[in-house]
């Protein structure tokens, strides 16, 4: 059972504040762990438009937008994690950091990247 105090949700926390400050300073400097994200932004945007559709990225809440871009990164492009727990992870930092639909938002529309995926396969 992971806790608040396990290392990896931590570290998850952390890069989701600093995705959440990176929405607002574009051009401040980049802390190394949200480089390979940022470096990966059009290629991870691309992908939360085809997975929610009727959400614009730019109204997308920007919490909402910082936990999926962390989760499609880890689902998509560095893969160390199984897929259900970096839903699981985006899920709980929905409920910490977002509002009352975040969680929901979340998982419906990172569902829709992982059936996505399997179709692929």
């Amino acid at each position: 059972m992971k806790t608040s105090n396990d290392p990896r949700h931590q570290k998850r926390q952390h890069i989701i504040q600093l995705l959440f400050a990176q929405t607002f300073q574009n051009d401040a400097p980049q802390d190394e762990s949200i480089k390979p994200i940022m470096q990966n932004l059009p290629e991870i945007d691309k992908v939360i438009t085809s997975i929610a559709p009727e959400f614009p990225i730019d109204k997308i809440n920007k919490v909402d937008l910082s936990i999926l871009r962390l989760a499609v990164y880890e689902i998509t492009i560095e893969k160390d994690a199984p897929e259900k727990v970096s839903i699981d992870e985006a899920i709980e930092l929905a409920k910490e950091y977002g509002g009352d639909s975040s969680p929901a938002f979340i998982n419906g529309a990172l569902g829709k990247l992982v059936k996505e995926l399997a179709e692929k396969k």
